[in-house]
């Protein structure tokens, strides 16, 4: 919503609006002008300095006494001139019989007083009985022009005041930090844009990482959505040939959204045996891209009271947007998507919100979905079109196995070299990567244990004490690898 759609909400008769808000000094800034432009008096409202004029509103004389919400409300209920009043904070306090009253008093009162309430906050939900009188307002953030103008204004000052000339930069470097900005408000911009600048008064790529965090630590979905700070490459996911020539294929439309003719890659879906490397692949993704990596916890979505989990799908998958170009990651989506007996609706009304996200999404988010358990899944998030290609990730192959272990012996500065690899493979016929792993760190707990190096021995006794899934989950793998038999590609 633009800010010219902000003042038609405001020259409504709607006696209640909600603007939810990170910005509050701008907010307030823009409400101030609007109602000026309007001649309406306005009064800015908190718990801690009461009711103070916001542009030509009356100065009271003892502003402090109205610090109270059912104070500040039982004045403006017996105002009989019309005004603004922006209530900034009050959402700890609509749990309270009295205040709802209040409320909605004024709003049903507006037609004949005209006092409009201004609701400001970070997140507000207002009771069902004042909400059929509300309407929902949000502020415009930043253009790339406005972004970039921000960006050369916090050049300038941090110039000014260490006596230089100019910040170093490029043109690509520039544009890649005014995308990363994209969604902040404008103090946010100003803050990140400046501290991009003043460790050496230059903007270049090692900035980007850092700028991209910050963001994601203003978004405030943690608990939800997590930005993993970790991600990997290739080269350390042993096998899945085929699933990675087809992310090399389509690394550069990936990289540079918009500047290539190509439809932008949606997603892959990757599901298989436990312990398989699909959540090292997705890692992978992001890491070979050169992409920020957003892990969507399906568990942590659900919310006991009704419409709040599928709030937060909506806030995440709306931050993920606003992150773009990134990669999102959906981890165990049977945990958000199974249908089973749950005669709540919750995962129906998530399966809504999440197939209407993929299907009218215009940004750079590249999904990657992970699964156990895909005959949980619902067959409408299945069909062609919803996912870019549907990938199968089986045990690993014999080349794949003795990968894994130089990988894992690199990884604790053991020399591949100095085992005997082919014979490890062979005795790890139908591990997982993840089994492989576990083995050599058992190894070298045991080794420790004994004062003595890792050996060969030590590592195939390992090896024997570990009961496969394969064998533990023999019948489940059989039908995962028959049901990708003529639906899914295979990613090894």
């Amino acid at each position: 919503m633009n800010n010219n759609d902000l003042k038609l909400i405001l020259n409504t008769n709607i006696g209640v609006v909600v603007i939810e808000t990170y910005d509050e000094k701008r907010t307030t800034e823009l409400l101030s002008e609007q109602f000026a432009d309007s001649g309406l008096p306005a009064w800015r409202w908190s718990v801690t300095d009461g009711l103070a004029p916001l542009g030509f509103g009356l100065e009271l004389a003892n502003p402090e006494q109205y610090s109270e919400p059912a104070v500040v409300l039982n004045y403006i209920k017996q105002y009989r001139n019309p005004g603004a009043f922006v209530l900034c904070d009050m959402h700890p306090f609509l749990d309270e019989p009295k205040i709802v009253r209040l409320i909605k008093d004024i709003a049903l009162n507006y037609t004949g007083n005209k006092q409009k309430l201004v609701f400001v906050s970070h997140r507000l939900k207002l009771p069902p009985e004042i909400a059929r009188y509300a309407a929902q307002a949000e502020l415009s953030m930043p253009s790339e022009e406005e972004i970039l103008a921000i960006i050369r204004e916090e050049a300038r000052t941090w110039a000014s005041q260490n006596r230089k000339n100019r910040i170093k930069t490029d043109n690509i470097t520039l544009q890649k930090l005014v995308n990363n900005l994209k969604g902040l408000t404008h103090r946010d911009v100003k803050r990140l844009a400046y501290g991009a600048i003043a460790d050496d008064g230059a903007i270049t790529e090692e900035d980007l990482p850092e700028v991209t965090r910050a963001k994601f630590n203003l978004m405030d979905m943690e608990g939800v959505l997590h930005f993993e700070y970790s991600t990997a490459h290739l080269r350390e996911v042993a096998g899945l040939d085929t699933l990675k020539k087809w992310l090399e294929d389509r690394r550069h439309a990936m990289q540079n959204p918009g500047a290539s003719k190509l439809d932008p890659p949606k997603g892959v879906l990757l599901f298989g045996v436990q312990g398989g490397g699909k959540s090292l692949a997705a890692k992978a993704i992001a890491g070979v891209w050169g992409l920020p990596l957003l892990r969507l916890d399906m568990a942590a979505l659900f919310n006991k009271y009704i419409g709040e989990t599928e709030r937060n799908l909506r806030e995440a998958l709306k931050l993920a947007d606003l992150m773009s170009p990134c990669v999102l990651w959906l981890d165990e989506l049977e945990k958000g998507m199974a249908q089973g007996n749950d005669d709540s609706g919750t995962p129906k009304r998530l399966l809504g919100t999440l197939l209407t996200w993929m299907a009218e999404r215009k940004t750079s988010v590249f999904m990657v979905a992970t699964s156990n358990d895909i005959s949980q899944l619902p067959p409408e998030l299945m069909r062609k079109g919803r996912f870019d290609e549907i990938f199968f990730v089986d045990l690993p192959g014999e080349d794949a196995r003795k990968a894994i272990f130089a990988i894992h012996l690199k990884k604790r500065e053991l020399n591949p070299d100095d085992y005997n690899l082919d014979l490890l493979t062979v005795m790890t016929e139908g591990f997982t990567g993840a089994e492989i792993e576990q083995a050599i760190v058992s190894a070298t707990y045991a080794a420790a244990a004994r004062e003595t190096q890792v050996s060969d021995t030590i590592i195939r006794e390992a090896i024997q004490q570990t009961q496969p899934l394969s064998v533990v989950m023999a019948e489940k793998i059989a039908e995962l690898k028959v049901w990708a038999e003529d639906r899914a590609v295979r990613a090894n």
